[in-house]
């Protein structure tokens, strides 16, 4: 066994320990397993987060976007600088009601809002498919990172089996404690090592940042800006919008709001996370220094940029290091994801369809659940064969479809009926899968419109029939009540 793998599987070992440790001394009632008693401070809470949001996709994603796709992988830099402006007044609002309602998951905010146990059942459905791909993200990376640290010592499929089975006995036992004494650890890494290869591998290579970008402008002309067709600037702008509108979307995110102590800390973090996100610039910065340096790496091999750019520069201990903070990356997010996707299922499907069952019964099935979770995503990531970035898209055009509902309920008279929310969600998720599924486009399926129109993010065109079949069905629905009560009044 080589020193990069021993590295690596001791900070498996000690991930494993924390996640257990963790839930020493508390009873792990659902509360407790899911959003942490709501006893989370600033830091805690900043650390769940930014575990959720710097994840795999961030540490091989960006960096393989920038060796292959080039200028338009500043989106990432910038939807995230949008969201966390949002999330300053947003945050907050659903924090206040959550704890006023004591709610446990992202659906639970729906059925609050909209009087609908079924409006939660189809919400948590939808969380659940759109976070399969980008657990899928975190699995595929986690194999990446493995196999190619230990120099094909250790199969990709062997490193994802290990990493799922680590995984899921310590969200099973520590839940939401685990995952965020584990983002300690990984933030601290990532942050180091980030920075480390970020700068030092563009002075190694070209003696400094201007040199690399003069040296990648000789070899490929345009690449670092964005191109007229395809990811240009309409699509820049339209999956900068749609990302960032659904930043805060995915289930885990949402039940990582419920933990925090009070309404401060979302604050806090709004102030603190824009300059985090500057740590993304680094991970880019290592991906545009391969693309010179490393040759032949095409469409989801991307993704192998960072590494296989480490591996012929540095000693095997420092890609140990290396491989330990990106192993970090994925389990920290895997562990959210899959305690998120087994809440859902157990309190706001199983739940409403048992209401018999006791606050017990659902907590053990929810933990029950977690190995099933693991294992659908396990088949998807052995079945295909998408980059990254591909797979983190797909589960946002998905996520983002609640943002109207969501932010409508959010308003002291909501304008949106329980009957609106349900059909704009619905039609937007179909329109999503049925794009998704045919591997359509804009400009396959309406080839006559302008260039500008055909390269908008599809997710967008969903949102936007999403909210005029929301508004249309509310305004006859909310019409239609009113008829009946003055009916009623009359009689």
């Amino acid at each position: 066994m080589n020193t990069a793998l021993i590295i690596i599987f001791g900070f498996l070992a000690l991930s494993i320990f924390l996640g257990v440790q963790a839930q020493k001394g508390k009873d792990m009632s659902l509360e407790q397993w899911s959003v942490g008693g709501r006893g989370f401070g600033t830091i805690f809470v900043f650390l769940l987060m930014a575990g959720e949001i710097y994840t795999t996709f961030t540490f091989l994603g960006g960096s393989g976007w920038a060796y292959g796709k080039g200028g338009p992988t500043y989106y990432i830099l910038a939807y995230g600088c949008l969201a966390y402006i949002m999330s300053y007044w947003l945050l907050p609002a659903i924090w206040k009601y959550a704890k006023e309602n004591k709610l446990m998951s992202q659906s639970d905010f729906f059925v609050s809002k909209y009087k609908s146990p079924l409006l939660g059942v189809f919400v948590s459905l939808v969380g659940v498919v759109a976070l399969i791909p980008y657990l899928v993200l975190q699995l595929k990376g986690l194999g990446i990172i493995v196999s190619e640290a230990s120099g094909g010592s250790v199969s990709s499929t062997a490193a994802i089996w290990i990493g799922v089975i680590a995984v899921t006995v310590y969200v099973m036992i520590s839940g939401i404690h685990g995952s965020a004494w584990t983002a300690v650890i990984k933030d601290i890494m990532i942050l180091g090592i980030v920075l480390f290869l970020g700068i030092y591998l563009p002075i190694h290579y070209y003696g400094g940042f201007q040199p690399m970008f003069e040296a990648i402008e000789a070899a490929r002309p345009g690449f670092l800006a964005l191109p007229a067709t395809g990811l240009s600037v309409s699509w820049f702008i339209s999956t900068v919008l749609l990302t960032a509108l659904g930043f805060y979307m995915w289930p885990h995110t949402f039940g990582s709001i419920y933990s925090a102590q009070s309404s401060k800390v979302f604050r806090k973090n709004a102030i603190i996370m824009p300059l985090y996100q500057l740590v993304l610039l680094f991970v880019f910065f290592v991906g545009f220094a391969a693309i010179l340096q490393v040759k032949g790496l095409e469409g989801p091999a991307g993704d192998l940029a960072l590494l296989k750019l480490s591996m012929q520069t540095f000693d095997p201990w420092v890609v140990g290091l290396i491989g330990a903070a990106g192993l970090l990356t994925a389990i920290v997010p895997g562990s959210m994801i899959m305690m998120s996707a087994a809440t859902l299922l157990a309190k706001n499907v199983y739940k409403v369809f048992v209401p018999k069952a006791s606050d017990q019964q659902v907590s053990k099935l929810a933990k029950n659940l977690v190995p099933v979770v693991a294992i659908i995503a396990l088949y998807f990531t052995f079945k295909g064969g998408d980059t990254l970035v591909t797979l983190l898209l797909m589960g946002y055009s998905l996520v983002t479809q609640l943002f109207p509902a969501l932010v409508f309920s959010l308003a002291k008279k909501n304008v949106v009926t329980k009957a609106g929310a349900f059909a704009g969600i619905a039609v937007g998720v179909f329109t999503v899968a049925y794009i998704t599924i045919s591997a359509s486009t804009i400009g396959t399926l309406f080839p006559a419109l302008p260039q500008f129109v055909k390269d908008l993010n599809v997710g967008v065109i969903a949102l936007i029939i999403n909210l005029v079949v929301t508004f249309a069905v509310s305004f006859v629905t909310r019409s239609a009540n009113a008829a009946n009560n003055t009916n009623e009044h009359v009689a």
